[in-house]
Formats: C-alpha cells, structure tokens, sequence
C-alpha cells in the first residue's frame, strides 16, 4: 500500500505556458509549486507573470523550473 509520500511524489508536473519580457515560454512545475507560486504573486500584489519575470531575471545560470523552486523554498524559509 503506498504511503502518502509516495502518492505526493507520484503526482506528475504540470507545464503552462506564460509570456515574460516579451516571449512566451513554457514551465513544469508539480501542482504544489505551482499553487506556492500563485499564492507568492497574490501576496506580493503582483500578477504570475510579472513575478517569474522577476524570478527570471535573478535566476542566473539555473534553469527557470529549478530558479522559481528555489525562489519558493527561500520564501517559506524566511517569510518575511
């Protein structure tokens, strides 16, 4: 029987597309990154665009998926 670990870690990765500095790109991120990413922006007054664009400006050489995880697992670190 599997554990709910197992089941959270089965789940797949969900790609949408945004339009950020002018083009459009597409991301894959698990359901639950995608919700930490929606509520950040909504917290920040900020729409989901204009947010991965900023996480896209910052990100450096990391690619954008692993940038926004990063930048979602920092937030909760320290939410202030």
């Amino acid at each position: 029987m599997a554990t709910s670990w197992a089941m959270m870690v089965a789940k797949t990765e969900f790609k949408r597309s945004l339009t950020i500095a002018g083009h459009r790109t597409s991301l894959s991120l698990e359901p639950e990154f995608w919700d930490a990413l929606k509520q950040a922006a909504t917290a920040e007054n900020k729409s989901l665009a204009s947010l991965v664009g900023e996480i896209d400006q910052a990100r450096g050489p990391r690619n954008l998926s692993s940038a926004i995880r990063v930048y979602l697992l920092a937030k909760a670190a320290n939410p202030n």
